[in-house]
């Protein structure tokens, strides 16, 4: 496995309970795996624990059978990648620009660009089909350009880890499924990729794997039609719910109406 956490346990100061409580993930090359759950049920906490951006209480995360424990933060930016939920850009970028940043993980904030880097920067361009908008300024861009533009300046890095925190919030269904076929892309290209999203419809229609968590726990893991349990949803949700399939087999939710 390329990253293994184990119990993985957050205790923020003055909170009542654990943020996240003996959690397990495993991931390998190639995969897609989907954390999924109410909100604040511990997504964004788990993921920045996978990082080592959070403290741990208890429990372990390992990278190449390393524990991140012993990876220099510059050593862990050459191997993983984080597209955050949320993110400011003060400055009038370029779009060239934003995604040449990614390189900065392995040559310094004071290092000139060599003609390796910038062909990583216009290979991560043509993956994420931005390349024609190098000239444009960021916050001129679409919702749907704009997150294909910060996960083109995540592979700019050159990771083979990539954690993407709530990427299609705020997109329409087109974008969201663009989207969603481009992480894929990336995974058949044998990137390994975790996927954080309260869209539980369209993450089983595209993830390996999923991990449901309620209140820092975790309540299930396993395949789409292994978590997706019109019982179990409806629990965690605090809403009933019912389960359909697909003709290609993904279980999708939908929400009763009428039932409280």
């Amino acid at each position: 496995m390329m990253l293994r956490a184990e119990a993985l346990t957050v205790q923020y100061p003055g909170a009542p309970g654990p943020a996240l409580e003996a959690v397990d993930l495993a991931l390998a090359a190639g995969e897609l795996v989907a954390v999924v759950g109410p909100n604040g049920c511990g997504k964004t906490t788990l993921v920045r624990a996978l990082l080592g951006l959070t403290p741990l209480s208890a429990g372990m995360v390992s990278l190449d059978g390393k524990p991140l424990s012993e990876w220099t933060r510059a050593q862990l930016a050459q191997s993983a990648a984080l597209v955050p939920q949320r993110e400011e850009t003060p400055f009038s970028w370029r779009v060239e620009e934003m995604v040449g940043f990614g390189r900065y993980a392995r040559l310094g904030a004071l290092s000139p660009m060599t003609r390796e880097d910038r062909r990583a920067v216009a290979e991560a361009l043509e993956r994420c089909d931005v390349s024609s908008l190098t000239r444009r300024r960021v916050e001129t861009l679409s919702g749907g350009e704009w997150q294909r533009v910060r996960i083109a300046r995540a592979l700019a890095q050159e990771p083979r880890l990539l954690l993407l925190d709530e990427p299609n919030a705020s997109l329409d269904l087109g974008h969201e499924m663009e989207l969603f076929e481009l992480v894929r892309r990336l995974v058949a290209d044998g990137l390994a990729a975790v996927v954080v999203s309260h869209h539980l419809n369209i993450v089983a229609r595209y993830a390996g794997r999923m991990l449901l968590l309620d209140q820092g726990r975790a309540v299930a893991a396993g395949t789409p039609s292994e978590v997706m349990r019109e019982e179990l949803l409806s629990q965690v949700f605090r809403w009933p719910l019912s389960v359909v399939v697909l003709k290609d087999g993904s279980p999708q939710v939908v929400p009763l109406t009428g039932n409280r």
